[in-house]
Order: C-alpha cells, then sequence, then structure tokens
C-alpha cells in the first residue's frame, strides 16, 4: 500500500496550512514548518466563531488541530 503524503505543512508557531513550496508563513511569519500534523479545521469568520477562539485563532484559514 502507497505511503499517502500530505499536501499541506502546517506551522509550528500558529498551525496554519500551507502548500509544501510556501517559505513564509502568511498567518503569522514563521518559517518553521512540519509534516507532522493531524485534523483540519477551516475558519471563514474568526470573529463569530466558537471553535477560532477555542483554539485562539484570530485570522481565517485552513488549520491544523494537533502539530508535533
Amino acid at each position: 500500500m502507497p505511503i499517502k503524503r500530505k499536501p499541506f505543512k502546517a506551522c509550528r508557531k500558529c498551525k496554519a496550512l500551507v502548500d509544501k513550496d510556501v517559505e513564509i508563513c502568511p498567518v503569522c511569519g514563521s518559517n518553521d514548518f512540519t509534516d507532522e500534523w493531524e485534523g483540519v479545521v477551516i475558519i471563514i469568520d474568526p470573529e463569530k466563531s466558537l471553535v477560532a477562539k477555542m483554539l485562539g485563532i484570530e485570522k481565517p484559514g485552513r488549520y491544523a488541530i494537533k502539530v508535533a
């Protein structure tokens, strides 16, 4: 069975999911990424989202739930 590669990498600082070719996180400006992450949450309106508030997310986007 072939190994599935994740299409995104996660920023270790803010957990934003970005394309593999991105070198600077568009959310926090970090350049510390990992391929070791689990779960996805998409935040559309962080001001109205209880999930965003629980996770400390302030900008819309795609985020990992758990980052190693």
